[in-house]
């Protein structure tokens, strides 16, 4: 009898401590997909945040029309160097950093807004930051009841 009961009792020594590594590696894991999930939830927002940024850009430089070609009624088009600086203004404004760009024919104008998420769970892994973009385009279109000239 006692030979059995040693013999029980040696093999719970041999398992003692199986549960708690299982347990580490499982928490690690969930640790790392929280991470994961904090991480690129952040980096989605910061690029709805850019996108929302252009937009508003956009916008802004959009209402900057050539006013010597509207008064005269030959067309009403963006004045590009205006529109420009309204956009590049408005980004400076919000502290952001982007490229503005008018069309040829004078009727579009794109913004483009670059920056950065700081990661929170990332830097564990040596990723500290992702990179972000938001691109926005306003096309000018005027009239009273629908647009006219397009």
């Amino acid at each position: 009898m006692i030979f059995q009961h040693r013999g029980l009792g040696r093999g719970r020594l041999d398992d003692r401590g199986g549960v708690t590594v299982f347990v580490a590696v499982c928490v690690l894991a969930l640790i790392g997909i929280i991470g994961v999930a904090v991480d690129g939830g952040g980096t989605m927002r910061a690029t709805e945040r850019a996108d929302y940024i252009a937009g508003e850009a956009a916008r802004a430089g959009g209402q900057a029309i050539d006013p010597a070609q509207a008064i005269s009624g030959k067309a009403i088009v963006v004045d590009p160097h205006g529109a420009q600086a309204a956009a590049q203004a408005y980004l400076r404004s919000v502290g952001a950093a982007g490229a503005v760009g008018v069309s040829a024919d004078g009727t579009t104008l794109t913004v483009t807004v670059d920056g950065s998420y700081t990661t929170k769970f990332l830097p564990v892994v040596g990723i500290g930051s992702m990179p972000v973009t938001g691109h926005a385009t306003a096309t000018l279109l005027h009239g009273v009841t629908a647009p006219e000239g397009n």
